[in-house]
């Protein structure tokens, strides 16, 4: 799948028309596409699908909820949701374009924050796309989320540690003693929503815009 094939020996010219190769009469090229082939081509609906999940993103990302009264400073937005879908939906392009793009509002206000988030999105839905697109079954969503959550649990404690400090006016081994009890629990409780949500949705979404 994504591969064309075709004969060396040069199609039959018929009347005074140019001769057409069975790679132009297959290529996805439209009046509406960028000149990119293949099942990744920057077709204006694809750019417009793209721009759909950034701005959804972004909506979501001032959707701040407290999860935690012991911290309520962390606060958890359904933006890494919209991330995951486009990346089952798009692969990993899409996941990387939307997770990058939907913090950029927060980049001016909070430029910390923001990089973290978009640090965690990243380790969530770029792994998890990979994976899912080698077999798009529901076992192979699954797996993509779990593994997607491992890799942003890590990123997230990990960066917490190291970039805390930075502006929280806080030592890291400060940071480190509020790991078991704050922000394991917290990132958990984040980071299994985003999977739950993402496995229960992404299959209509996905059949809606004509994916899987």
């Amino acid at each position: 799948m994504g591969h064309s094939t075709h004969q060396s020996r040069p199609p039959r010219q018929q009347g005074g028309s140019n001769p057409v190769s069975p790679l132009d009469r297959t290529r996805p090229d439209t009046d509406h596409s960028t000149g990119v082939g293949d099942h990744g081509r920057w077709s204006t609906r694809r750019i417009a699908l793209y721009a759909l999940c950034t701005a959804l993103a972004m909506a979501a990302s001032f959707l701040e909820i407290p999860l935690m009264p012991a911290a309520p400073w962390l606060k958890y937005d359904p933006s890494g949701i919209v991330c995951l879908i486009a990346g089952f939906a798009f692969g990993p392009s899409a996941a990387v374009i939307v997770s990058i793009l939907g913090f950029l509002p927060h980049l001016f206000i909070n430029p910390w924050g923001s990089l973290m988030a978009m640090a965690v999105a990243l380790a969530c839905s770029v792994p998890a796309a990979l994976i899912y697109r080698k077999k798009p079954t529901r076992t192979r969503a699954a797996l993509a989320l779990v593994v997607g959550s491992l890799a942003a649990l890590a990123v997230a404690l990990v960066g917490n540690l190291l970039v805390t400090p930075l502006y929280a006016h806080m030592s890291m081994p400060q940071v480190a003693l509020m790991i078991l009890p704050i922000l394991l629990p917290f990132n958990l409780i984040k980071l299994c929503i985003n999977a739950v949500v993402t496995f229960l949705i992404y299959k209509p979404i996905s059949t809606a815009i004509g994916h899987h």
